[in-house]
């Protein structure tokens, strides 16, 4: 073949490879938007979940915990039911009566010696004119070492005792003195034990307990009662140093009143805002929010769903919801529930919630393909644009 054929047939071939450079160039972008659908930007879930423990110097040495996912179902719902019964606590311990009130410290006492008004006068003259709440009454102080000053009497240790023992214990030595004596005992106020109250109550503060046992319903009523956004399921008592979680809701559900809690000197109560506890809702929703617990405490799926106005129409994948807990646990869990049916919707009104679960609704595949052309939409803009000037 001569050079003139070869040029011929070259000059022949041009436009055709041009064209094909230009097609080319045009549908690549198309072909990695539709190859990149599998690796679509934003979470999904994946069987089964992965978590990193530990960070490495390279992604080979991080180590990975795998969560199982776990379908919701009715048997599962039983399993966790039943587990929550078995973890309920014995109340029993904070339901003894404790025995008579004890002087203590801080307390007043009003003694009265019969046909002897010389003694009235050591009680001492009150101004009813300028007086504060925490200023002692008219009476005698039990002093901070437990003793109590009486004239003809001297100093008398009476911290711990009844005022009956303190009374019979007056009368036996004042018997040296006058003939006789009667002698009366009584509490004027009660200052050497209280309790604490905070939280959603309406006017938290200390509360002094009298001769009467005090239960938790009497301290929260003398607090001003409940706030509209306690969240009664989780009050708190702590005693001596140990923190326990009381469920109001749940032990009146039970037949147990908690007005048979008695409240001992030095306990604090915490009632929390339902705010504490929230879920948090997010993914393909209408509106991703902090769904806050039920006045009873309780917050089923269904319950939170609801307070995020449902799953999307357009972009959910209902089939795909999940449920990642690992605030009360201390291996997370995953639990998945495929709601592309509406009778799903019984499983998610019996699965409870818990502190600070997230709700995740995973989007379809649909919504994946548009946020990738989304984001290759300007390459392929800018090959079409390329295979226009070449052409």
């Amino acid at each position: 073949m001569n050079t003139l054929e070869q040029y011929s047939r070259a000059d022949f071939l041009r436009p055709f490879r041009k064209s094909r450079l230009r097609r080319l160039i045009a549908v690549a972008p198309l072909c990695a938007a539709l190859g990149a659908c599998g690796v679509a930007p934003g979470m999904r879930m994946h069987q089964p979940a992965t978590i990193p423990l530990e960070s490495g110097k390279t992604p080979d040495s991080n180590v990975q915990l795998q969560v199982p996912i776990t379908d919701i179902n009715l048997a599962l719902i039983a399993r966790l039911n039943q587990s929550e019964r078995d973890a309920q606590p014995s109340w029993s311990d904070l339901t003894a009566t404790p025995g008579a009130y004890s002087v203590g410290p801080g307390d007043v006492l009003q003694v009265t010696v019969w046909d002897h008004p010389e003694l009235a006068a050591a009680l001492g003259a009150q101004s009813m004119t300028g007086t504060r709440t925490a200023d002692a009454p008219a009476g005698f102080v039990v002093d901070q070492d437990g003793t109590l000053q009486f004239p003809y009497v001297g100093r008398m240790h009476v911290a711990g005792l009844q005022t009956q023992q303190i009374q019979a214990q007056l009368t036996k030595v004042l018997a040296k003195t006058f003939q006789d004596p009667q002698v009366t005992v009584r509490m004027a106020s009660f200052r050497a034990k209280q309790v604490f109250i905070e939280g959603e109550v309406h006017t938290p503060g200390s509360q002094p307990i009298n001769d009467i046992p005090m239960t938790l319903y009497d301290a929260v009523s003398r607090a001003g009662g409940f706030d509209s956004s306690a969240d009664q399921s989780r009050v708190v008592l702590v005693r001596g140093g140990v923190q326990r979680e009381l469920d109001l809701t749940e032990m009146t559900a039970k037949g147990m009143s908690p007005s048979r809690i008695i409240l001992k000197d030095g306990d604090l109560l915490r009632v929390p805002a339902r705010d504490e506890s929230g879920v948090f809702v997010m993914g393909e929703v209408n509106k991703p929010v902090t769904a806050l617990p039920m006045r009873s405490g309780k917050l089923t799926l269904s319950d939170a769903l609801s307070q995020a106005g449902s799953l999307s129409n357009t972009t959910a994948d209902a089939a795909q919801l999940y449920v990642i807990r690992g605030n009360t646990t201390s291996v997370p869990e995953v639990f998945h529930l495929d709601a592309s049916s509406p009778v799903a919707m019984v499983l998610a009104n019996q699965f409870d919630l818990q502190p600070k679960d997230i709700v995740y609704v995973d989007g379809n595949g649909l919504v994946r393909f548009s946020r990738v052309l989304s984001l290759l939409l300007p390459a392929i803009n800018a090959g079409l644009t390329a295979a226009i000037v070449t052409k």
